[in-house]
This record gives structure tokens, sequence and C-alpha cells, in this order.
């Protein structure tokens, strides 16, 4: 174990990583990971490497009853996130595990390997009901560690094979690896896979979300799920008003023009530690800009920088909000993209059997 010296105040000198501050925390040392992050010119190795510990999971699907969410039950493969989005709500959960929701998140990342067997073991519970998995709403099952551990994989092996429904939120384009998975989960109506997709500026893109693939990149896994017959949604998920706001029926046209059927999106969220982080974000990277954005985020959050309130804390509320909704919806119909979309099935589930069970001989 050892101990992290770096404060809230300090400052970093990270290349590929996005957080540029780091508060105290404790950590294990296990491994590195290495990945290609999907970039044509791939920026030195960043000062800070990525470091990997594993977690026996005890179990794996946590349910939800938040109203806010399309799902009432989820796994995470991982815990952290490399990919570095400066943005991403789900760093405060890092602190649960002593480590910090600044530079720990995207480099000091936890990993499921029996994710898998315990998934199999929840599903095979006779007071198991079925309905709609999610997979990669807290963080990303595709990040860079995921090509070699291959916990996401083994997850979705055995929803196919029980014909489990799963919804996949990810930005990166390891997915492509698993379409032979998907495609067959698809022909069932099983599957629905979310691309995540924040800005066409890859300039932007590489700042802020610095080790998730190019926004040109993501665009073709988009068309090459659509190909498959993988039915996808474009996220364009957060939206930051005075940052990429204005390119909302920019991204909602590509997306559909790579072959997405269906949109959403959802406006930047500053929950508990991430408000600190992004507001250094924007001083380090976008100084110019940074009261605009604020402002406007505080406008749509009472005064604050968020507001936690289930029905709120999604979209925001007021004269700001309402425009960007009815820009989305005017632009959604125009285009030919959905909003809401049939079910995925449930009916095809198939219990796994129960470790220990008898075998039938017949």
């Amino acid at each position: 174990m050892e101990q992290l010296k770096n404060t809230a105040e300090s400052q970093f000198n990270a290349p590929g990583r996005g957080a540029v501050s780091n508060h105290a925390g404790r950590f294990e040392r296990h491994e590195t990971a290495a990945f290609d992050d999907g970039w044509d010119n791939e920026e030195e190795t960043p000062v800070l490497q990525t470091v990997v510990r594993d977690e026996v999971a005890r179990s794996l699907i946590t349910y939800n009853r938040s109203p806010d969410l399309p799902f009432d039950r989820s796994i995470n493969p991982y815990r952290g996130c490399e990919h570095g989005c400066v943005y991403c709500f789900a760093r405060p959960t890092h602190a649960y595990l002593g480590l910090s929701p600044g530079l720990d998140f995207e480099t000091r990342l936890i990993a499921r390997p029996n994710a898998a067997e315990v998934l199999r073991r929840e599903l095979a519970a006779r007071s198991y009901k079925v309905a709609p998995i999610a997979i990669g709403t807290n963080t990303d099952p595709y990040q860079p560690i995921e090509k070699d551990r291959q916990i996401t994989r083994a997850c979705l092996e055995v929803l196919k094979d029980t014909r489990h429904p799963v919804a996949i939120v990810t930005k990166g384009a390891l997915i492509e690896r698993d379409l032979d998975i998907l495609a067959h989960m698809a022909r069932d109506g099983l599957v629905r896979v979310g691309i995540s997709l924040t800005t066409l500026d890859a300039g932007l893109s590489r700042r802020m979300e610095p080790r998730a693939p190019a926004p040109l990149r993501r665009l073709r896994t988009i068309e090459r799920l659509a190909r498959a017959g993988v039915p996808v949604r474009v996220m364009t998920s957060p939206l930051i008003p005075g940052l990429t706001d204005h390119e909302l029926e920019a991204l909602l046209q590509a997306a559909r023009d790579s072959g997405a059927d269906a949109a959403s999106w959802i406006m930047l969220r500053l929950p508990r530690e991430v408000s600190q982080l992004w507001q250094e974000w924007l001083a380090a990277h976008e100084p110019g800009r940074a009261d605009k954005v604020m402002t406007r985020l505080r406008e749509m959050h009472g005064g604050r920088d968020y507001d936690p309130r289930w029905g709120h804390r999604m979209l925001g509320e007021g004269r700001y909000a309402e425009m960007i909704a009815q820009r989305f919806r005017a632009a959604v119909k125009r285009i030919g993209l959905e909003i809401e979309t049939a079910p995925l099935r449930s009916d095809l589930f198939v219990r796994p059997e129960r470790a220990g069970a008898q075998l039938s001989l017949f």
C-alpha cells in the first residue's frame, strides 16, 4: 500500500489524462495495462501509468429505484475508467474505495475477474425475475483494460447463453470485437447499444476525454454496429452549455448518417467532487469560456453547480434547458431518429443451472 501525497490544489502535467488534480488516497499496486485508444497520432506515454488490482466480487447485479433511469438493474465489470473523461459523474464513487475521484479514478482501476461467474449464479437464483440489465452506466465496460481482461465479454457470453436482454453504454471502439455475440443477440431483440458522442471537435475531445476513441472513430463504431444489425442509440451526453451545445444538431446528423436509429441527451452533471475537477479543467483548458459555462449551468440548477433532485438532475430546468430540449426534439424529428424504442425481449430467458444442481440425464 502506498500513500499518495498529492492534494486537491496540486496541479499535474499529465499527458493523456483528464483530471488536473488529485486528492490523497491509498492504493495497492498489482499490475499495469497498456491500450491503443484509437487516435492516429499517439502522444508520449503518460507520466502516470495505469495500475489495476483485482477484486473478488461477491455480488454483481446492482438495483436502483430512480425514476430518471429506464432500467432498474446494472452490472459494472470495472471500477474507475481509464478513458479519463474529466466530466464523468461516476468519479465520486472512487472515494468509497479510499481513492481520489481525480487522477486516481482514471489511473487506479479495479477489475472484477469473477464477474461472469457471479452473474451466472445470480441469474440462476429462483427468486430472480428477468428484466433488461444495463452495462456501462457507471464506468465504461470497453475501456482500455477490457482488451486483455475480457471481463465484459465473459459477462456477455452469460447473457447470450441465458437469452437475457441487455443494454450497453460505451464510448469504446473495442465493442466491435464482440460483434459475434451482439449480432446474435440482436436477431432475437435482446440487445441495444448506446454510443456516447460529446463533440465532433477532435482537439476538444482529446483534452476533455483523452483516452476515449476520437469522435470519428465512434461514428465508425456506430456504422459497424448498425451494419451488423445491432440497434444503436447516439447519446449526445453530456451536453455542455457554452462549450458543445452548438454542436447538438451536427452530432445527431452525423450519428444518423452513420446508422444510429435513436437518440437521447443529458446535460452536464457535476455531483460532489466532479464540480471542482471540472472547474479546474476549465481553468486549465478553456479559461475564456469558463464563466459562461458555469453561469449557464447554475441558471439551470437554481444557482448551484448541481441539483441532484430526481426529475431534474439529468436535464436541468429553466429557459435554457427548455431551449435545448426543443432543439433536440425538432432535430430528431427532422433527421428521422427515435426517442422511444421498442422494449428488449424478456420472454426468451433461460435460467441457468444452479451450481451443485443435479444435471438432467435426459
